[in-house]
């Protein structure tokens, strides 16, 4: 009996009858297929039994265009994959002047800046929104996740332009930049325990310059805790090295925003952010913020630019073939298999083995909490063939140990259907989409999956 065939009385009823379920235990037992699927499953994973051969084999690790020639890095056990994707766009143009072939600037410096910025961010959220029960449904999205690692390009921007960067040698990975369960997990204790001072502050009339006062003073904690766990951030450092030819070089003291200044060459204060977000209610051609999405008081606000999904690869294919990686945010873990290195909209063949469909397009995807952006890379390569493109090059995050060498390879169907934004200059946009950042974003309520942080 199939799943949508009409038949007994008890499959009307709102309740699961024993009738019913003799009935579906019945069609899966004169199912030969099905029964070879259960042999199968219970002895391997469903993945290893979907995996579509016929893409494996078909897989080219081959690209018309290549730009990297570098080693992949490695965020480890901690998500921060923005910072690394955006850190990554950086140092091509940083060891083509240092002449380093292995250089990377300090992820460990931009998380400690970004934890301290953001949670600044909360507390002023929560002065902001203190007027609101606690049990609003505002306050309990923010309380529910106060802090964590992920994150947006423009909120790599805000860190980059305030605090600057430095190389990874003046601030090294700590075991928690690394592995930041048990520090998020501290911080997080501390904002929601300021949140309730705040609040209870605000309650009892005391005046902003007063909260700001106190708020100071529980952002002295997360500054102890920052540094114990990650070390404490330089404002200046002595930058000298070696070139890939033996040639010693001496730059002097530094600050951090002086290093950015003279090694960033990406005009990343040029870069937008454009989304393809394929939901009717949210047209191409419109800018986009989300409610509480942020990290840096003061900084530039998240903005997204919704753009059609031909344009969007038009642009990262174009930026690649002028020499520019580009950065991207996706859905990262569907139809992927990762020690492959391979992404394809058909790489698992679920509904094969399970003889059910999975028919949700990309909107009904967004509208029923099935899909968001959960992870950010580099794209750093393509293959056109006739005008056509195939394929992409992704440099991840993930260290060497997977994929070819910590490299994926992105199939052109899966690009449509799970990447969701790119960063690119503004240059690329025509005149009707450059004047659409002018006008006023949309607000998206802070739980809207477009909300979601890399």
């Amino acid at each position: 009996m199939s799943e949508h065939s009409s038949s007994p009385d008890h499959i009307c009823e709102p309740h699961l009858s024993f009738e019913r379920i003799s009935s579906l235990t019945e069609a899966f037992r004169s199912s030969a297929k099905l029964r070879l699927a259960q042999n199968a499953v219970t002895q391997t994973t469903a993945d290893d039994v979907a995996l579509n051969r016929e893409i494996v084999t078909g897989a080219d690790f081959t690209f018309s265009t290549t730009l990297d020639d570098w080693a992949v890095t490695n965020q480890k056990s901690s998500g921060r994959c923005w910072m690394f994707a955006a850190l990554n766009l950086l140092r091509p143009g940083a060891m083509k002047a240092l002449k380093i072939k292995d250089f990377e600037f300090s992820q460990n410096y931009t998380l400690f800046w970004d934890k301290f910025e953001r949670s600044n961010f909360f507390f002023e959220e929560v002065i902001g929104t203190s007027d609101l029960p606690v049990d609003d449904r505002l306050i309990g999205y923010m309380l529910q996740e106060p802090l964590s690692d992920g994150g947006q390009w423009n909120m790599a921007v805000n860190i980059i332009r305030k605090h600057g960067l430095v190389p990874k040698s003046v601030m090294p990975e700590s075991e928690s930049s690394s592995n930041t369960r048990r520090m998020n997990s501290m911080l997080k204790y501390k904002l929601r325990e300021g949140a309730r001072d705040l609040r209870a502050a605000v309650a009892d009339g005391i005046e902003l310059d007063e909260l700001r006062r106190r708020k100071h003073a529980l952002l002295e904690g997360i500054w102890r805790i920052l540094c114990v766990h990650l070390g404490t951030p330089p404002s200046q450092f002595d930058w000298q090295w070696t070139d890939s030819d033996g040639e010693f070089h001496r730059d002097g003291m530094m600050t951090p925003q002086e290093f950015a200044a003279r090694y960033v060459e990406v005009p990343i204060d040029d870069y937008v952010c454009l989304v393809h977000d394929p939901r009717a209610e949210n047209p191409y051609g419109q800018t986009y913020t989300v409610q509480f999405l942020g990290n840096v008081v003061g900084g530039a606000p998240v903005v997204y630019l919704n753009v059609e999904m031909d344009f969007m690869k038009t642009v990262t294919r174009n930026l690649i073939e002028e020499g520019t990686p580009v950065w991207f945010g996706c859905d990262v873990g569907q139809q992927m298999r990762r020690d492959i290195g391979l992404w394809d909209k058909s790489l698992f063949d679920y509904g094969n083995l399970y003889e059910v469909g999975f028919d949700l397009d990309k909107a009904d995807r967004l509208h029923h909490h099935q899909t968001l952006m959960t992870h950010a890379m580099l794209f750093t390569g393509v293959d056109v063939l006739d005008g056509e493109t195939r394929r992409w090059k992704v440099e991840n995050s993930w260290g060497d140990k997977n994929g070819r060498k910590g490299f994926y390879l992105m199939n052109d169907s899966w690009f449509d259907e799970y990447v969701f934004e790119i960063a690119a200059p503004r240059s690329v946009l025509s005149e009707v989409l450059a004047s659409a950042l002018e006008g006023e974003p949309k607000v998206l309520p802070a739980w809207d999956p477009m909300g979601a942080l890399a």
